[in-house]
């Protein structure tokens, strides 16, 4: 008999055409598979469109009882030429009072009532940068009192065309913005990404579920904050990530039937049956671990559906525990806890290790278990048509 591993436990990556991957995971749910990226490739990329595309915007503040309405240049930033006001329906008195770099000041007259159009273009103060955004604002005046009558809109100076590297030799994907018209720096971002992925330039390998993904966001941003997206769809390659075993070895006890250790409809419970059945990965009845006893070859075997350890061990103890009206059987009791001392194989915790055999000139339990095979199925203490019983705990 000997302990199997490949029928207990298995986890396999089959490789399909494409380069696309299927999972086959039995021995796990689900829900406790992760994964491990080996690389990543764009395609189908789309440029920024003028939809798509968003210019950054100076906040107005309103003050003064409302006579005020003030734009300021965040700092790094200036008013690149002098604002312009347009009157839209007469009766609007208010004026520009400050109009430099660094400010843009509306100041009501009296108490006038009517719109206008306030307009301004700014930029960076870093030599070099060029890129620029023109705003434009709604102002209505009502007694006096000034208000954005609509949420202020903003046009880029520049145009942004992007391209992706599919990077062979790490896996990543590099995005790369060319900038016409005036010339600025563009960092880039993702959105809508696969759990598993983070959001950067290069975008790396990660965690993400392998498979091909539509519909996938970038945004370029200037230093101004205008913002120019698109979309893509992004190809996830990678493997299951197979988790460290538990200590010992996991899987189960298999006999030359291919039967072996199975818990009595998973009854983790002290008493609980222990039959005779065909061992396999997906059945966490019959996941055991395999622990090293004190003395040569002899094992402790831990009830471990899907890995998990129960604390209860594989035991003879002595009697008909189980109730199940054979004169003794195999049953889980509570695992011994101090190996490599006497209380491992103690009389009181009945041959909760297994040995590969007993000579006659050892002292043993009459049930050792050279006189115990394992049924094909079952709970039968012998096994019908076999001659020769093979010890539970040999390995090999």
């Amino acid at each position: 008999m000997h302990f199997n591993l490949k029928r207990a436990v298995g986890i396999s990556v089959l490789p399909l055409l494409g380069g696309a991957l299927a999972v086959g995971v039995t021995a796990l749910p689900a829900s406790a598979q992760t994964y491990q990226d080996t690389s990543l490739t764009a395609f189908s990329l789309t440029q920024p469109t003028t939809a798509s595309t968003t210019g950054a915007v100076i906040i107005g503040v309103v003050s003064g009882g409302g006579a005020r309405l003030s734009y300021t240049a965040p700092s790094g930033e200036r008013f690149v030429s002098p604002a312009t006001l347009t009157v839209t329906k007469t009766g609007f008195d208010a004026t520009l009072t400050t109009n430099n770099v660094g400010r843009v000041v509306l100041t009501a007259q009296g108490h006038g009532s009517g719109t206008a159009t306030l307009k301004f273009t700014f930029g960076s103060t870093t030599t070099g940068v060029t890129c620029t955004a023109t705003q434009t604002v709604n102002v209505t005046e009502t007694g006096g009192v000034l208000a954005e009558s609509a949420k202020p809109t903003s046009v880029p100076g520049e145009k942004v065309a992007v391209s992706v590297f599919n990077n062979n030799a790490t896996g990543a994907v590099q995005f790369s913005g060319t900038v016409t018209v005036q010339a600025c720096p563009v960092t880039f971002s993702q959105s809508n990404l696969p759990a598993g992925l983070v959001s950067g330039n290069p975008l790396v390998p990660g965690s993400a579920y392998p498979r091909i993904y539509t519909g996938v966001g970038y945004t370029a941003t200037d230093p101004l904050g205008s913002t120019f997206s698109g979309t893509f769809g992004l190809h996830v390659f990678g493997h299951v990530v197979v988790p460290p075993p538990p200590p010992g070895n996991f899987g189960n006890e298999v006999n030359p039937f291919g039967n072996g250790f199975d818990v009595y409809q998973q009854h983790q419970a002290v008493n609980a049956i222990i039959a005779g059945w065909t061992a396999t990965k997906a059945d966490p009845a019959t996941h055991f671990i395999r622990l090293s006893g004190t003395h040569t070859g002899a094992f402790q075997y831990e009830y471990a559906p899907h890995g998990v350890g129960t604390g209860l061990c594989v035991s003879d103890p002595g009697y008909d525990a189980a109730g199940t009206g054979l004169t003794n059987g195999l049953v889980l009791r509570g695992c011994n806890t101090v190996r490599g001392s006497s209380s491992f194989r103690s009389r009181t915790a009945r041959w909760r290790t297994w040995p590969p055999a007993w000579s006659s000139a050892r002292t043993a339990p009459a049930r050792s278990c050279a006189a115990r095979p394992l049924p094909p199925h079952g709970v039968a203490p012998s096994t019908p048509g076999r001659t020769t019983p093979t010890c539970m705990g040999k390995s090999g």
